[in-house]
């Protein structure tokens, strides 16, 4: 489907980095680009590296208030200096050295992609670092310092999109994002999490719907812990196309935390490697019947370092690029001996965990005791008839 690509990327965004006791990890997105050069995507026809420019206050106050700005860079040039009021200084969000500078440049890695998709010099972008969408106006939150999916969207608009779409598929509900567009009807949020009731931030449900101007534009579906491939999708295909094809963006934006892993030490979905690229197919293919093919994608949560997180963004580049990496592929052993070598941690053999998702369509008829059924039921009666979406869709 696609026909190019735009990968923003710089080295020095390894640098948004809490220290190595913090689950946040940067080695993950140095071993994602690692791999995705190995693997050959970023060599692809159509394909293309940038470096992005830090982004300038003027941009990041899009969503930010300069207050909080100012506090960000005082944290981070004196440690004396930070303002746990802010939400910097926290054991969620510590205050590093630079942290302003490298959280601006992550800001500008996203801008990055959504320029060059609006634009028209590239139909898709792909930000691996960003996806902090936690962090609210004026605090940090969740480990996100600035809140760059929230401002490549307040971008878009500001440049002139009518309709903005955002998908978030973060095991963690999208809620800083969500907040950022709370009453505003140009945008709409869709978050795909753990319920609130057992994860961090601990909101996201279904009755959680927007602002009195924008009723039915903040969508949540709070999934039950334990929730596999094969649920998930079934969710996802319950509430994201109709939703998309009803409000007819003309960008598609999203986040993909791969939080919702199996393997995954902060959260308790079930999903796979498998799982996870299905989702992007997904995303990939909506993109092109309901936003002209624009499509700016950015990374997120996933704190097993090794064996998900690199795979599975690996396999989103692909997906991006038009050229999707068969699931049996091996692993290439130059990479895995750089894993061992430089991290002392266990490589994955090949791009796959050896899962066929598959999913029963919401027509197909539901299940009034099953957990996962009903939290989509909620969802729908919530948003649906906001959309003009009645009747025998929602239920």
């Amino acid at each position: 489907m696609s026909r190019s690509l735009v990968v923003p990327w710089d080295e020095a965004l390894i640098g948004y980095d809490f220290g190595p006791e913090h689950p946040l990890n940067p080695l993950r997105v140095d071993l994602t680009m690692r791999l995705a050069r190995e693997l050959g995507v970023l060599d692809l026809p159509g394909v293309t590296v940038v470096r992005p420019e830090p982004a300038g206050d003027d941009l990041i106050a899009l969503v930010h208030e300069r207050e909080y700005i100012e506090a960000v860079r005082r944290a981070g040039a004196d440690a004396d200096q930070v303002d746990i009021r802010r939400g910097i200084g926290t054991s969620d969000t510590p205050a590093f050295a630079g942290m302003h500078d490298v959280s601006a440049l992550v800001v500008g890695a996203t801008i990055a992609a959504a320029e060059a998709v609006w634009t028209g010099r590239s139909e898709h972008g792909v930000s691996i670092a960003g996806g902090l969408h936690h962090a609210m106006p004026g605090a940090g939150s969740g480990f996100c310092v600035y809140n760059d999916p929230a401002i490549a969207v307040a971008w878009l608009l500001e440049q002139g999109a009518e309709r903005v779409a955002y998908v978030d598929v973060d095991v963690h509900h999208g809620d800083g994002v969500e907040r950022a567009f709370w009453d505003e009807p140009r945008v709409l949020t869709i978050s795909l999490h753990e319920s609130g009731r057992y994860l961090f931030p601990g909101s996201g449900s279904a009755d959680e719907c927007g602002g009195p101007a924008a009723e039915g534009c903040a969508v949540n579906l709070a999934l039950p812990p334990g929730t596999g491939d094969n649920g998930w999708l079934r969710a996802f295909h319950a509430v994201v196309p109709p939703l998309l094809a009803q409000f007819r963006p003309d960008v598609l934006v999203t986040q993909h935390g791969c939080d919702s892993h199996l393997l995954d030490p902060l959260a308790h979905l079930r999903l796979t490697v498998d799982g996870q690229r299905a989702s992007y197919a997904a995303l990939h293919s909506l993109a092109h019947e309901h936003a002209g093919g624009r499509w700016v994608a950015c990374g997120g949560g996933g704190y097993e370092l090794s064996e998900v997180v690199p795979r599975v963004w690996t396999h989103l580049l692909a997906e991006a690029a038009g050229a999707p990496i068969p699931p049996e592929t091996e692993v290439p052993q130059a990479w895995r001996d750089y894993v061992s070598r430089r991290y002392g941690l266990r490589a994955p053999q090949r791009m796959t965990d050896g899962a066929q998702p598959s999913w029963r369509e919401w027509s197909d008829g539901l299940d009034l005791a099953d957990p996962l059924d009903q939290a989509v039921l909620a969802t729908r009666r919530a948003v649906f008839p906001a959309h003009g979406l009645g009747g025998h869709l929602v239920l």
